[in-house]
């Protein structure tokens, strides 16, 4: 495991002091699905956002292995995981690209808005037709000019309904396959450019979800990101931040219902003994413990292995594989530990098992990352 230096350790604790303002209220949000915009003000000046982001745009200038243990910590500290889901998708879906790929304009632009937390970004990539396989997708982008005409629609946009900027990737050669797809910016509030309603959905409420629409929709050339054609490099990229940042979320949000489970089954008294003196408890506890130690590991030498430039393909999908699963697998040991009280909404353990099946799905399906694996070994 890794030893984390002094300064490391004081930037997650310095962050940690703003975990219990992010987390007030967090089950009365969750069972109204409300987006809090006063927690958002509140990230806005914790500055979490700007994490990974260089000081030139107004960042802290962190690794990917410093950002991602005070993201654990924000996993960790905060219980309001719809929040901490929207923090990591402004993080990952426009500013790490910008970073990366934007030309000099964009960044200048929009790296300043997006690292203060002034702007809320999204990334549309899925359509309802297309699910899982990007290439499928039928929004195109058709090129006038100085400009770009996109048509189509997206789904399952999270941060929709609030966003700011969106990274929209949609085809601009319909028959190119991963070399006709380009990555645009797009502001809210371009014309032919709707957001839809949010949607009702079974976890991470407070993280608000919507469809897209693109109606003859104007975008400048500058506003594409990295190259014409190259939306899938952009992608790409893009992933591999997305599962290691919100899944380390998700370690941090084990490690925290660890010790609510190992507190509770050593207080609780069943039959004139703790609960924890029971093997079937403290079985289901040892169990939780190898369960995050070993997402916890995975994720942090899949990281190792990716600022070292080794090819990770295989590793990130283990890595989203074991974290997402073991975060079901957790929270459901969790209410059954605590009994009929895990299974009330006020423990706040149901909300965890809605918010962990989510991790199942988003950034490539669990089937999707079995598939991977499989062709990594040459079976497909």
């Amino acid at each position: 495991m890794i030893d984390w230096n002094e300064d490391q350790v004081e930037l997650r604790e310095g962050l940690a002091a703003w975990h219990e303002a992010f987390s007030a209220d967090h089950v009365e949000n969750d069972d109204s699905g409300t987006f809090s915009w006063q927690k958002w003000k509140l990230v806005r000046e914790s500055g979490i956002v700007s994490l990974p982001f260089d000081e030139q745009w107004g960042g802290l200038g962190q690794d990917l292995l410093t950002t991602m243990h005070v993201l654990e910590g924000l996993g960790e500290g905060c219980r309001d995981g719809g929040l901490n889901f929207s923090i990591t998708t402004t993080i990952c879906s426009v500013g790490v690209p910008v970073e990366k790929f934007g030309s000099p304009a964009l960044k200048q632009k929009y790296l300043p808005r997006i690292v203060a937390g002034d702007a809320i970004g999204a990334h549309a990539i899925t359509e309802p037709a297309g699910g899982s396989d990007a290439l499928r997708m039928r929004t195109r982008a058709e090129r006038d000019g100085d400009e770009f005409v996109l048509n189509g629609s997206k789904t399952f946009v999270s941060n929709g309904p609030v966003a700011d900027l969106f990274m929209v990737y949609a085809k601009t050669r319909p028959e190119g396959g991963p070399l006709g797809v380009t990555a645009f910016l797009v502001e809210k509030d371009t014309p032919g450019f709707e957001i839809g309603n949010p949607i009702k959905k079974m976890g991470l409420r407070t993280s608000p979800l919507s469809e897209l629409y693109f109606d003859d929709c104007r975008i400048p050339a500058g506003q594409v990101c990295g190259r014409v054609g190259g939306g899938f490099m952009v992608l790409d990229h893009v992933m591999k931040r997305e599962i290691l940042y919100s899944f380390i979320v998700n370690v941090g949000e084990m490690q925290h219902r660890l010790h609510r489970c190992v507190e509770y089954a050593r207080e609780r008294r069943q039959f004139g003994n703790p609960i924890a003196s029971y093997q079937s408890i403290a079985n289901k506890i040892v169990d939780m413990k190898i369960k995050l130690e070993t997402a916890r590991k995975w994720l942090y030498d899949t990281a190792q292995k990716l600022v070292r430039g080794e090819n990770v393909t295989t590793d990130m999908a283990i890595a989203k594989l074991l974290t997402s699963q073991a975060n079901v697998d957790t929270s459901l040991a969790a209410v059954q530990i605590f009994g009929g009280n895990g299974y009330m909404a006020e423990y706040g353990l149901e909300k965890d098992v809605r918010n962990a099946v989510a991790g199942t799905i988003y950034s490539g399906t669990n089937e999707i990352q079995y598939n991977r694996i499989a062709s990594m070994l040459g079976l497909s």
